[in-house]
């Protein structure tokens, strides 16, 4: 499970500070978005060999690129090659307003890897005319595809959602997402219905390394993801570089398990998956690490089938000693959650927590990156074996560093007063990173489901309900002395920054994000708004939570930071309850009641206040190439340079990483 982006971040290492100079985070903003790049601070202390691993094992996440953008879509590779077409060859104006919308365009397709937006999920349009894109493909040879592809492009009524949201439809037949070919939502759930062994204590992730379609004898099956399978040219490449990783590889630990990974792409064996996940756990000692293969399943409608991901980094040793100390007392959190004790692990085992700096993101993971990551997520493998948890040091430094290239900022315009702005200014960035820390370490790693449970049980409500759970777990022990008492967090009050921005955002100000009468989708975005509007919900007798009126403007205040405590508490009871039992009906009831319908005249007044702000909602990277240093045909060193150039980084990597014909 990974945190979503946010927008405050860590202090800045003293390393990084020392050679900031005049580097700038921010490089370029068009639409609803900022894209900025990050830096790599520790590289020059790495080994040889490590940086090589790290090399290879950025190469072999950077080939998967393709692999997501034909599982987001069917038609997103061709309408990417046709984009990346014109802008390599076209010779007329690109001046002109229509070009430069076109470009725009162009920059939208290659941040949300294909034609919807990466997190609405709603499809985006050129402002350009369809007639002069036409002209575009023309002049560049691609007429011939122009009957396929522009009513892709234009067409409302073709493809308009990634993921569907309509409850009242079939949300596989109706979502754009290539994970489902010619199948309905009722024929996929009996075909996995029928694999599932209800008895089985390890089951198998049915589902998530596949595509299902229904032959032209209407039979339903699976087409597997695998070497000699489904984007097999693509995982040929990935191995390849996997195999070149392992021979420079850390340890032993590190060799197996890229062997094991390598064989399940091979096979496309899911236990495989599982084994490789097992062993990867294991490598706690190694500095470099890696996320490589089909991970989240939050673009599945069914929330079973994962996307592409990659990311490769490498240990932040000093900033990791404040992650160590939570996962080393992971059982004292589990003893003490205020859920039902039907619900606790008896035994927490394996959690393990530190803090990296990312060198390459990939697939899921790029341009827009999370800021925590928590693996594996097979429920069984978290109870048996435990989980790893990351929070990444240097992108939350980018964010940082990038708002203060901002006149502007969101405090100063939906903060209260001038206490509450200072009490976040002073705690902020603290309690953000403890609060991932806590989400990703401990949150999703939390708890257990009750034998019989299945772990699909609660369906296409799984990743909100599961992302609420974590972040409930986080803000609950965020409050609690055992923190101080720990030295993680500088007194008993730095939560309240916490409180008060997580209820402002999840009740308020994330909807900037949103356009104006479309419900709220995403699962990260889902969950903020289902603990802030249920907290304010349940805190009116008492005044918890108070909507207040200045000058016009809507501002939402935490009077009674113990009792919102409290609601936290009880919020993540009925949470893991739902989870451990598996109710389908109450996750149900919970995410539709608070989760999705905005309040439109909330909606419009923190899109008009927002927009005043002129900043982007947002941001994603480009990432620094490494690049290795050759003398007298021997690679002597890898080096990082630093691009400035996202469209160009697109167009290198569309050259470079291109895998797969249209699909």
């Amino acid at each position: 499970m990974i945190a979503a982006t946010g927008l405050a971040a860590c202090a800045v290492s003293c390393a990084d500070k020392a050679d900031e100079g005049d580097f700038k985070y921010l490089i370029d903003e068009f639409a609803d978005l900022k894209v900025m790049r990050y830096k790599v601070p520790g590289w020059d202390e790495l080994t040889l060999q490590q940086k090589e691993y790290v090399y290879h094992l950025g190469e072999a996440a950077k080939y998967g690129r393709d692999i997501l953008w034909a599982q987001n879509c069917k038609f997103n590779l061709p309408v990417r090659h046709v984009i990346e077409n014109i802008i390599a060859n076209y010779k007329g104006d690109r001046t002109c307003e229509d070009y430069l919308q076109f470009e725009t365009y162009a920059k939208r397709v290659f941040f949300s890897n294909g034609i919807h937006h990466h997190y609405s999920e709603d499809k985006f349009f050129p402002e350009c005319s369809q007639d002069y894109f036409r002209s575009l493909m023309e002049a560049v040879g691609d007429g011939e595809k122009c009957a396929e592809l522009l009513p892709v492009i234009y067409d409302p009524n073709i493809m308009p959602q990634r993921k569907s949201t309509d409850r009242n439809g079939d949300i596989v037949a109706q979502s754009a997402v290539n994970f489902y070919e010619g199948v309905t939502r009722a024929e996929v759930e009996k075909l996995y219905a029928d694999m599932a062994d209800p008895s089985d204590p390890t089951p198998v992730s049915y589902g998530l390394n596949s595509k299902v379609v229904k032959g032209a004898d209407g039979k339903v099956c699976e087409q597997v993801y695998k070497v000699g399978g489904l984007y097999g040219e693509a995982l040929e490449k990935i191995c390849s570089e996997l195999e070149a990783a392992a021979k420079v590889a850390e340890n032993d630990v590190q060799k197996n398990y890229i062997a094991v990974l390598v064989d399940y792409y091979k096979t496309g064996d899911l236990r495989l998956w599982d084994e490789y996940n097992i062993q990867w756990l294991n490598d706690t000692l190694g500095t470099v690490d890696f996320v490589n293969g089909f991970v989240e399943d939050y673009n599945d409608p069914l929330g079973r089938k994962a996307t592409w991901e990659g990311l490769v980094n490498f240990k932040d040793v000093e900033a990791s000693r404040r992650t160590e100390i939570i996962s080393a007392n992971a059982q004292w959190f589990e003893d003490n959650s205020p859920i039902d004790a039907r619900f606790k692990k008896k035994e927490v085992k394996g959690v393990s927590a530190k803090v990296i700096n990312v060198a390459t993101l990939a697939g899921d993971c790029y341009p827009a990156t999370p800021i925590g990551i928590n693996l594996p997520n097979a429920d069984w493998i978290r109870r048996e074996h435990g989980s790893k948890s990351v929070t990444i040091a240097n992108i939350t430094s980018a964010y940082s560093k990038a708002a203060q290239e901002s006149p502007k900022n969101m405090l100063s315009e939906f903060a209260w007063d001038e206490a509450e702005i200072q009490m976040i200014r002073k705690y902020g960035d603290i309690t953000d990173d403890l609060h991932t820390d806590l989400h990703e370490c401990l949150g999703h790693g939390s708890g257990q489901l009750l034998p019989g449970t299945s772990p699909n049980a609660l369906g296409e409500y799984s990743s909100t309900l599961e992302e609420t759970r974590a972040d409930l777990f986080g803000l609950y022990y965020m409050a609690d002395p055992k923190l101080v008492e720990l030295g993680i967090i500088p007194d008993k009050d730095a939560y309240k920054a916490q409180y008060a921005s997580y209820i402002r955002n999840g009740i308020f100000t994330q909807f900037t994000r949103v356009e104006l009468g479309r419900p709220n989708t995403e699962a990260h975005m889902q969950n903020r708004k289902l603990i802030a509007d249920w907290c304010y919900e349940k805190g009116l007798k008492d005044n918890v939570i108070e909507r207040k009126v200045r000058d016009g403007k809507t501002y939402f205040v935490v009077n009674d930071y113990e009792a919102l405590r409290g609601l936290f508490g009880d919020l993540l009871a009925e949470i893991q309850r739902i989870k451990s039992e598996g109710d389908f009906e109450a996750g149900k009831a919970l995410v539709e009641t608070y989760a999705v319908n905005i309040d439109p005249a909330l909606h419009k007044e923190v899109r008009e206040r927002y927009a005043a702000l002129e900043l982007k909602p947002y941001g994603g990277f480009v990432n620094p190439d490494i690049v290795p240093v050759v003398k007298n045909g021997k690679t002597v060193d890898y080096k990082i340079e630093y691009t400035d150039d996202y469209l160009g980084q697109m167009m290198k990597y569309g050259v470079e990483y291109a895998t797969l014909e249209r699909l």
